[in-house]
This record gives C-alpha cells, structure tokens and sequence, in this order.
C-alpha cells in the first residue's frame, strides 16, 4: 500500500477525477433520471444481498448447522471468490460479448429472476426443508446471478453518466451502492436476533422486489454505443 500511494503521489495527475465546477449538496442527486433510478436499484439490489449475508448467514452457519470458524470463514470466503469469477465472465452472459449491449430491460429481467431464486430460498428455509442444502446450494446460485446483476448496474451506470458530471454520478451511485449495504448490515444483524435466518431471506426478498420495480423505469434502449 505504501509503494501504490508514493507512485500514486507521483505520476497520477491532481486534478484527475475533479468536476471543473463544485457542486453544492443540493445537486448531488444526478440530473440524470436514469442514474438515480438505477442508484435507488442499486441501493435495495446490495441490501438484499447483505441483510442475509453479512449477520445472519455465517451465525445461522455456525449456530445452527455446527459449522466451526474455520469452515464457515473458508465458505464464504469461496462464495466471495467464486462471486468475482462470475462477474469477470458476467458480460458473456448478458450479450455484450456478443455485440448486444444491455440496456434497462436487462437489468430487470435478471433482478427478478434473483427475486424469484431468493424467495424460493426463504420459502425452503421457513419450512425447514432440507435446510443445509438449500442454503449452501441456494446461496451457490444467489451469488451467480447476483454477480451478473451487478456487473449489469456497473456497466449502465458508465454508460448513464454525462460529461462533466460524470465523477459525481458515479459518486452518487456508489454513495447508494454503501447506504444499501449499510442498512442491509443493520437490519441483518437485528432482523437474525428478532425473527431468525428466514426473516431476513424474505426482506432480502422484498427488497429485490423493489429493485426489479424501480427497474422498469430504467431506459428499455441503452444511450450508450457498445
């Protein structure tokens, strides 16, 4: 870290990412529409994801199923990598490599399709069906699709912001990007202690529910070339 920062002070420019004009508060909301409809997506897309994951997942893990540290760690950290994995090879699926560039349309149809796999997971959950395969599998497959909704926001967030404006799109959508994990932390840990593992699936749930409502406002044709 300290040889990246001394190079960084070195040769990276000052004004590098800089807006030639300061913006007060009140214009941090985009100007674009497209961007702070997929900035709210966004925020309730990370949010389901960590209101299961970060809390409620590796204790439900080790209380529950007898996991020890060693394991639960060593899963989840798997999970993490598989994850990035998926989002490297993530444009293959969605068409880009093809030549198809995603639009808004995209990006709904693949939250609800993460929507649907998550309820189906809380559904299993809640009725005690074979619970450990159910959340080691379920959450294999959550992770995939998950990936490729993200690396899908990542791409049309690029692709909506504008000109000069651009660092404070994008700083605005990775600023919902945290608020979604944030309360996801939040309400993870405190939803895990009140009502238990398949609470949190079905808030996960709603919350992607939302993501693929604000997503039908997204742009159905992408403004950006591919």
């Amino acid at each position: 870290l300290a040889v990246v920062f001394i190079f960084s002070m070195i040769w990276l420019e000052a004004d590098m990412g800089k807006a030639k004009n300061k913006p007060k508060f009140s214009h941090i909301f985009s100007k674009s529409e497209s961007v702070n409809i997929l900035s709210a997506a966004r925020m309730f897309l990370f949010g389901a994801r960590d209101v299961w994951f970060v809390v409620a997942l590796p204790v439900y893990l080790g209380s529950v199923f007898g996991w020890d540290h060693l394991w639960v760690g060593g899963f989840l950290a798997s999970w993490v990598i598989a994850y990035g994995f998926v989002q490297g090879f993530a444009p293959r699926i969605t068409g880009k490599a093809q030549g198809r560039v995603p639009d808004g349309s995209a990006a709904l149809v693949w939250a609800g399709i993460l929507a649907l796999i998550t309820g189906g997971i809380a559904y299993g959950v809640q009725i005690g069906w074979q619970p450990e395969i159910v959340i080691v599998v379920g959450l294999m497959i959550f992770g995939a699709v998950f990936a490729i909704n993200s690396s899908l926001h990542s791409y049309l967030i690029v692709s909506y912001a504008k000109g000069d404006g651009v660092s404070l799109d994008v700083g605005f959508y990775y600023m919902a990007n945290a608020m979604g994990r944030l309360i996801g932390t939040v309400l993870s840990g405190w939803i895990y202690q009140e009502a238990g593992l398949a609470a949190c699936l079905w808030v996960s749930f709603a919350f992607l529910a939302l993501t693929t409502l604000i997503s039908i406002k997204l742009p159905k044709a992408n403004i950006a070339t591919a």
